[in-house]
């Protein structure tokens, strides 16, 4: 066999293959005894036929593309293999020269991962610090004050709404889900809705209806950012909150805190791990920026595409779940097509397969590889967000090839988190 690999543009290979009359003889041999299983003759049991009555039955065309068939998955795979390419997706196969005691020529183009030449990573993870990470009294009282408003005890009064009242609405507008009632609850006066229509909502009785206009803030969706609007509001039940005192009852009354001060703590610690994440991922994402701005190879095209089209999908879905309005109606109201808003993702596909790949050949770098106890683990700790009717429809295939590399990628980062002289501080409460 004569096989000539060719690089072309966009990380894609073209192969070009020829196998000498007596290789391709092998294979229409093999085709024949593929076909004599199938082929059925008077006087013959299933699987007997001579393999001379067998071409004549078959045809001789049909052998012959069962042949070339036979030998370019065979031919193509032995190189994959013995050169280590990494396809990506499916080979795109043209026969150059088939015929029965001829040498056969077929050629294949394909997209390969790229072979990339990694810069002194272990030296960029040295250069990145941690910022400190500090939790401050506020942030308690603040988080205090939510817990303390989320177990208030409402009361619904016949009065007019005034701040600090909970009110529950029915409210419409032709630009928000294409005009047809949308329900609310809020705290009047916290911004928890449009100023303008905040404004216009007090004084209103349960039962009370009323048209007004309202701006639109600077950064709202669908164009409408800084524009007027008008709204139909019925008013459903204004309601008082009677907040509790936060002293050692209030801390008790949660369940499993002796004090006010266990509560604080407890806060503490867990707004001192909330940042500790967010800190980690920012240097994750520093240190994957560095290492991948000193590499350059071509993406695979293939690879970008398919990133675009996931990031569209994402980007629908949320349209329909958040803004309730269909693919169409966002597109009529930003004024692009779906193929713009698809390459709008080019920049973003393009960096996470980027990064994708520079943190794979990091991790080959580093020998680093997943455990079957690892992955186990790591696709236990996923079903436990799923209930019982969300696993059976789960395609458990895809949860562990996920969980596979989600678990790379973190022992990945921890390998280069082991280089860096940056620690994590944390801060006291001040």
């Amino acid at each position: 066999m004569k096989a000539e690999l060719k690089k072309l543009p966009k990380s894609q290979v073209e192969i070009n293959f020829e196998l000498d009359e007596k290789e391709f003889a092998e294979y229409w041999q093999k085709a024949l005894e593929h076909l004599k299983g199938h082929v059925k003759m008077d006087g013959f049991r299933q699987g007997q036929v001579p393999l001379e009555m067998v071409e004549k039955k078959a045809g001789a065309e049909n052998v012959l593309m069962e042949a070339g068939e036979l030998a370019v998955k065979k031919t193509y795979s032995k190189f994959v293999a013995e050169n280590k390419l990494e396809p990506i997706g499916d080979p795109d196969v043209q026969i150059v020269k088939i015929a029965k005691g001829n040498p056969f020529l077929f050629k294949v183009t394909v997209a390969v991962l790229p072979e990339i030449e990694l810069p002194d990573y272990k030296e960029i993870a040295k250069g990145i610090k941690s910022n400190e990470v500090a939790v401050y009294d506020k942030e308690i009282q603040e988080t205090l004050e939510y817990l303390q408003k989320s177990r208030a005890k409402f009361s619904q009064v016949d009065a007019p709404a005034a701040n600090k009242n909970f009110v529950e609405i029915e409210y419409t507008n032709k630009d928000i889900n294409e005009g047809k009632t949308v329900k609310d609850r809020f705290i009047l006066g916290e911004g928890g809705f449009l100023k303008d229509f905040e404004d216009n909502v007090l004084g209103m009785k349960a039962g009370d209806q009323k048209e007004f206009s309202a701006k639109f803030p600077d950064n709202a969706i669908n164009n409408l950012g800084g524009k007027m609007g008008d709204f139909k509001v019925k008013m459903i039940s204004v309601q008082t909150m009677e907040l509790q005192e936060i002293n050692d009852d209030f801390a008790k009354a949660l369940g499993v805190f002796e004090s006010l001060v266990a509560l604080k703590e407890n806060l503490k610690e867990g707004i001192t791990a909330e940042k500790q994440e967010t800190e980690k991922q920012r240097k994750r994402g520093e240190l994957l920026n560095k290492i991948a701005e000193k590499v350059k190879f071509e993406l695979p095209e293939k690879m970008v595409q398919y990133e675009q089209e996931r990031l569209f999908e994402d980007m629908k879905n949320g349209v329909i779940s958040r803004f309730k309005m269909t693919l169409e109606q966002y597109l009529q109201n930003v004024k692009k097509t779906e193929q713009e808003v698809k390459d709008s993702f080019k920049l973003e596909a393009e960096k996470r397969i980027k990064d994708f790949l520079v943190l794979r050949q990091v991790g080959k770098a580093e020998k680093v590889e997943v455990s079957t106890a690892e992955l186990q683990e790591e696709m236990n700790k996923a079903v436990k967000n799923y209930s019982k009717e969300q696993l059976e429809k789960i395609d458990m295939g895809q949860l562990r090839e996920y969980s596979k590399g989600a678990k790379f990628n973190e022992k990945v980062f921890e390998k280069l988190e082991s280089f860096s002289l940056g620690r994590s501080q944390t801060g006291e409460a001040k």
